[in-house]
């Protein structure tokens, strides 16, 4: 299953409510305001090094871009554009948005 979490989680627990949850074969992508779940230094990068160990993180990079967050990346997450976003889709039999 691949796991899409669009919101902040510095506003709301989404991301680490999805990341409790997650199971073997489970990815997740960090899209929209999700991708702040995806940089070094903040109160979230501990419980995100955590899964990357058990699990692939993806973040949009556009929308990382738009924020201008491009730099700041944990080590180990995949960066994808649209396209990786619809090869993601694609690859895992069904998607979980988190909102």
């Amino acid at each position: 299953m691949l796991h899409t979490v669009n919101k902040s989680p510095t506003e709301r627990n989404t991301l680490e409510s999805c990341l409790k949850h997650l199971t073997k074969g489970c990815a997740v992508l960090l899209i929209e305001d999700g991708v702040y779940g995806a940089l070094k230094g903040t109160v979230s990068t501990k419980m995100v090094e955590q899964a990357l160990k058990h699990h692939p993180i993806y973040a949009l990079y556009p929308d990382l871009e738009a924020r201008g967050m491009q730099d700041r990346v944990i080590d180990g997450i995949k960066l994808v554009d649209y396209s990786g976003f619809v090869d993601l889709a694609v690859e895992y039999p069904s998607v979980q948005s988190w909102l």
